[in-house]
């Protein structure tokens, strides 16, 4: 086995990929994974920020945010 098969192998393991992807293909599979990461990441905070807005005045003490506080939160974006 030469440095290069090593590398490859080595990085392929990196990514939890059992075979190395190459070119344009593989490329465009790890973009598109991570951007389904991102976006669902993004629509867990807005759920998470919905769910303040539905807290009754006394979960929201229990947590130690204000009613004023968790509007703040639950009208920003879900991209912020």
């Amino acid at each position: 086995m030469n440095t290069i098969d090593a590398f490859h192998r080595d990085g392929a393991e990196l990514y939890g990929h059992s075979s190395v992807r190459r070119g344009f293909v593989g490329r465009l599979a790890l973009v598109l994974r991570s951007v389904a990461r991102q976006i669902g990441r993004m629509l867990e905070r807005r759920r998470g920020r919905l769910a303040l807005l539905e807290m009754t005045d006394e979960q929201l003490k229990d947590i130690g945010i204000s009613r004023c506080d968790a509007h703040r939160e639950g009208i920003r974006p879900f991209w912020d």
